[in-house]
């Protein structure tokens, strides 16, 4: 209940603004939480965690439940939501950037953090990076005014490239603060750096990417959380999630800034099937069946008027959110930045039931969408619209290949053999479907493998 009264008074602080006055550039925070799964919350079904906070952002937010990752592995999926592109479009689809990498995101992208430093914002990377350790591909040659973080995983398979030393936890472009990281303290520490940027970044507006390590393997779970879930040591770390979580908003209403942030809490990709029979999706983290890279997503601010209390059902993903965010801002993205996300503007701040077409220009930003190639020829001229291809979205697995393509309720695996489900009844995809929606989508695949020949860009490459 004390939360629901903070963004109360966060929506009056933003009514009772002095008349006339500018508005001032709202804030805004995008968490990223690494392998949360979609069944994995209170609000998204969870009996085992209690997650009051994340609960609360969701009350008093919109909740969306068809919400895509944009790959079902950790780097390509960071990729994708800084950039707004699919990862494949800018080189980045396959694996992760390991310390034997000398891939990473090519410095000529723009990311969402130079989109908002140039437009005067104070901007901070504090998590997990996972783009490449190079120095030509570290946060702040991306963007970001600020580092703290972890550059790597911590699991066996990237720790065996650091030897006895383990892992170093870093500030800036490599001061090492401690080493080996302890994966138990990650949460608290960068919830602590996080509200340390907030408070002193008060006279300016901010953006911040929180990419937290947990829940990646191994799970950390601070002293104070040791089994307080029925979920052991991962619902544990779940929980302790949630309690951050609820500093950083306190954070805000404490010094004021609640009534004018914006607040995004993702996932970077799946994590395990559903556990009850209401629970009906499959799939694992890697994989593309749907809890593979179907994720959590809530959008928080009521005092920017998104709409609070709704869920949304329709197809979104997380390429979406940077013109989002930038029409929320009143920031152009620049007229040669070709992306794959659509502005959600309209529809967080309830202007529209769904994605309005790009041609209704309802935001800044809406037009984004339509740089993309549409040049439909041949077999496939007739068979969908642009606005249909627009809004599909096209599953990568995590070795970077196209797997799959869903248009509305329909989805279609693409091999061994085209595979057609209904998702909307059948979201455990266990019976295919025939018709010629099997034809439909799988000219929506070839398009889109024609569209990432002609006009994908390279990944960043260390000499």
């Amino acid at each position: 209940m004390k939360f629901r009264i903070l963004s109360l008074a966060a929506c009056l602080m933003a009514l009772t603004a002095r008349p006339g006055a500018a508005a001032p550039p709202p804030n805004v925070i995008v968490i990223l939480v690494d392998d949360l799964g979609y069944y994995d919350l209170a609000c998204y079904g969870a009996t085992e965690v209690k997650t009051p906070r994340i609960d609360a952002l969701a009350a008093d937010g919109m909740r969306f439940t068809d919400h895509y990752a944009a790959a079902a592995i950790c780097s390509p999926s960071r990729a994708g939501l800084l950039t707004g592109c699919y990862p494949r479009r800018i080189g980045m689809e396959v694996w992760v950037q390991r310390a034997d990498s000398k891939r990473g995101l090519h410095p000529s992208e723009l990311t969402m953090a130079e989109l908002f430093r140039d437009a005067g914002y104070a901007t901070a990377c504090i998590g997990k990076w996972h783009l490449g350790d190079h120095p030509e591909f570290l946060p702040r040659q991306q963007g970001f005014d600020e580092y703290f973080g972890l550059l790597h995983n911590l699991d066996a398979v990237e720790t065996i490239y650091f030897g006895e030393e383990g892992v170093p936890l870093v500030r800036g472009d490599g001061e090492v603060v401690k080493r080996p990281a302890d994966p138990a303290e990650l949460t608290r520490l960068y919830t602590d750096e996080a509200i340390r940027f907030v408070t002193a970044s008060k006279e300016k507006p901010f953006f911040l990417y929180l990419p937290h390590t947990m829940l990646h393997e191994p799970v950390g779970v601070g002293e104070d959380f040791r089994g307080r879930s029925a979920w052991g040591e991962y619902g544990d770390a779940i929980e302790e999630l949630d309690f951050h979580t609820g500093r950083l908003i306190d954070a805000l209403t404490d010094t004021g800034l609640a009534g004018n942030t914006v607040v995004l809490f993702l996932s970077d990709n799946g994590r395990g099937p559903g556990r009850t029979a209401e629970q009906a999706m499959k799939g694992n983290k890697l994989t593309t069946w749907e809890c593979g890279i179907r994720v959590p997503a809530i959008a928080w601010g009521p005092g920017l008027g998104i709409v609070a209390g709704r869920e949304h059902s329709g197809v979104v993903n997380a390429m979406d959110w940077y013109p989002t965010l930038a029409s929320l801002a009143g920031i152009r993205v620049p007229d040669d930045r070709i992306l794959d996300g659509r502005d959600l503007a309209p529809l967080l701040l309830g202007k529209a039931d769904s994605i309005p077409a790009p041609e209704a220009e309802l935001s800044l930003n809406a037009r984004v969408p339509l740089r993309r190639r549409w040049e439909p020829v041949g077999e496939w001229k007739e068979l969908f619209t642009r606005a249909e291809y627009r809004d599909a979205f096209f599953y990568h697995g995590s070795e970077g290949q196209l797997a799959a393509v869903r248009s509305g309720p329909f989805k279609l695996f693409l091999s061994p053999a085209p595979t057609l489900y209904d998702l909307s009844k059948d979201p455990g995809e266990t019976t295919p479907v025939r018709g010629p929606m099997v034809r439909k989508l799988r000219g929506m695949a070839v398009m889109f493998q024609e569209e990432m020949n002609r006009d994908a860009r390279p990944a960043g490459f260390a000499e």
